[in-house]
């Protein structure tokens, strides 16, 4: 069993078919790319994808091959990371990583503290979605992140920061919008825009608080980040929900309301994989109390709800 084959078969899995997977991610013809895939198999010994009229699927066994696949490529990218890195042992950088958006709030206060403890390390900052900062973690592309608590990452640390509730998001002129607080009930029957497509965490707690109330919210529109997030709402008048820290990012088109009784809430987490040997990373770990207090308890007002 080579990498290649590895390869082959998560792009295939993730791009649910094999034509995509050929095109797409991995340039190589497509007859060429099924043999790489029946090779596989037969050197696992059972099938790992079961072909239909409209792509292929993942049988048990595939799906259980799958999360190792994952794994075992990221711990090559790791490795890979890792001896780049003692190539190079007096380069003085450090790469943070950021849930897009929450860079507005943690940001300046971890420059401040980062500066503090090396003032010539050469800062690099990565925006992505938690599941993407995870990975990143894990393959040492990163040396902490602000992100979601992600399942399925192995050798990630997590420290709690924030909870922060979730909000509905509405149009400006959305008849919801004349309310202080909004009942779920009331979404619904408008139209939903899922915010969760590279969000399991936020999936995870949207999906729980509906099933308490009993509501079935049906996505009409499905946003990769908080800026399709937003511009979905504008140009379709839906509605959504999402965690407070999106009122940093409203424009005049669309404001957020409370929801009604206890709101559901989301905890924000700071990441960093444990073979991380970078001092800087243990001296901004050990002062993450003092970012915490320096950025969650001020800024509370300013995310506070209207």
């Amino acid at each position: 069993m080579e990498l290649r084959h590895l390869r082959y078969f998560v792009a295939v899995a993730e791009e649910g078919s094999l034509t995509n997977a050929a095109e797409r991610r991995l340039h190589t013809a497509q007859p060429s790319l099924s043999r790489q895939i029946r090779d596989l198999e037969l050197e696992v010994g059972v099938p790992l994808l079961e072909r239909r009229a409209r792509g292929v699927a993942l049988t048990a066994a595939g799906r259980t091959f799958l999360d190792h696949a994952r794994l075992a490529l990221l711990q090559v990218d790791a490795a890979g990371e890792a001896a780049r890195r003692a190539a190079q042992p007096d380069k003085r950088a450090f790469t943070i990583g950021f849930l897009a958006g929450q860079e507005l709030v943690w940001l300046p206060e971890a420059l401040r503290i980062l500066r503090g403890e090396q003032p010539d390390v050469e800062i690099t900052l990565a925006s992505r979605s938690s599941p993407e900062l995870a990975g990143a973690l894990m393959r040492g592309k990163v040396d902490v992140a602000f992100l979601r608590r992600e399942k399925d990452a192995p050798g990630i640390a997590f420290k709690p920061l924030i909870r922060e509730p979730l909000v509905a998001v509405l149009p400006a002129g959305h008849r919801l919008a004349a309310q202080k607080a909004v009942r779920l009930q009331d979404l619904a029957d408008e139209t939903y825009i899922t915010p969760t497509r590279g969000a399991p965490a936020l999936k995870a707690v949207i999906d729980n608080y509906a099933a308490k109330f009993g509501v079935m919210l049906k996505p009409q529109y499905d946003a990769e980040n908080i800026s399709s997030v937003l511009s979905l709402v504008t140009s379709t008048g839906g509605v959504t929900l999402m965690p407070l820290y999106v009122k940093l990012m409203l424009p005049s088109s669309v404001v957020i309301r409370r929801l009604q009784g206890d709101a559901p809430t989301i905890e924000l987490v700071l990441g960093y994989n444990r073979s991380n040997t970078s001092a800087l990373l243990k001296r901004f770990l050990a002062r993450s109390d003092q970012l915490i207090a320096s950025v969650a308890k001020p800024d509370a007002d300013s995310l506070s709800l209207p």
